[in-house]
């Protein structure tokens, strides 16, 4: 079958295995000093290492290639993981299930009182919105995978307040989202770009559909990204100040951000 899958360009690859470390697929190993797809079979094609790249030797094509095989994946991690004595645990990062302690603290009576949306239009689905509408001009944009506002209880608030809304799951939506983000950003005025994402893996991939629409576009604007932790907390600003067409997020931004 023909379908959308990574390629390593090994000459500008420079061995940092930040990529590998990236996929929880176990899709990418690093062989002689280099990065290399180990097979097609177990990439799923989201290109959670994307973003990862410090020289950009990830990219997406489309050709022939074996269908992803989630049983293979699940197969293979479980292999590994007896092999240096671990438990088994199969699945991506993001799904796997754990409970949350909160210390509940009693609220006053006049803090019940129900808090207004910020939401400024609708929809707000990257699938669903409008490439052209009102409300995109002049507009601070905000691009946020879908549970970054379950995960942080101020969201609306630090978030939403001022920008218009667009929301999404690369691991959940088979589309690439940074065709349409290309065109809304290109053909509207958006004055700054605010990307919020969740911490797992999976969500590498709203991270790079933006960036890369942002480039795509040919316009120069203020942009930041924001990593929120599973447990609700900001682990990370990366903001580029001068933001833009042609600069990259630093590498000691990713290094922090995926824990190498």
């Amino acid at each position: 079958m023909v379908r959308k899958i990574i390629h390593i360009n090994e000459e500008k690859c420079n061995g940092c295995g930040l990529c590998a470390a990236a996929c929880h697929e176990g899709a990418i190993g690093m062989v002689n000093g280099k990065a290399k797809l180990l097979r097609d079979d177990y990439c799923d094609g989201l290109g959670d290492c994307l973003p990862t790249c410090p020289t950009g030797a990830i990219s997406f094509v489309e050709r022939e290639a074996a269908a992803y095989d989630e049983g293979a994946v699940l197969e293979n991690k479980k292999k590994k993981m007896q092999s240096e004595g671990g438990a088994v645990s199969g699945g991506c990062p993001g799904s796997r299930a754990r409970k949350l302690d909160r210390q509940e603290t009693q609220q006053p009576e006049h803090a019940m009182e129900a808090v207004p949306s910020l939401l400024r239009q609708w929809p707000v689905q990257i699938k669903l919105a409008p490439v052209n509408a009102p409300y995109f001009d002049g507009a601070s944009l905000l691009v946020a995978a879908d549970c970054t506002a379950y995960a942080y209880g101020n969201f609306h608030q630090d978030f939403i307040r001022g920008k218009v809304t667009l929301i999404g799951c690369p691991k959940l939506d088979s589309v690439d989202y940074s065709e349409k983000l290309t065109e809304i950003i290109r053909q509207n005025d958006i004055r700054s770009l605010t990307i919020v994402r969740m911490e797992v893996p999976c969500c590498g991939g709203i991270e790079h559909a933006a960036v890369t629409a942002l480039k795509n576009s040919g316009k120069f604007i203020p942009w930041q990204v924001v990593t929120i932790s599973t447990d609700g907390r900001i682990l990370e600003k990366l903001k580029e100040k001068q933001g833009g067409n042609h600069r990259q997020p630093s590498l000691s931004g990713y290094v922090s951000r995926f824990g190498v």
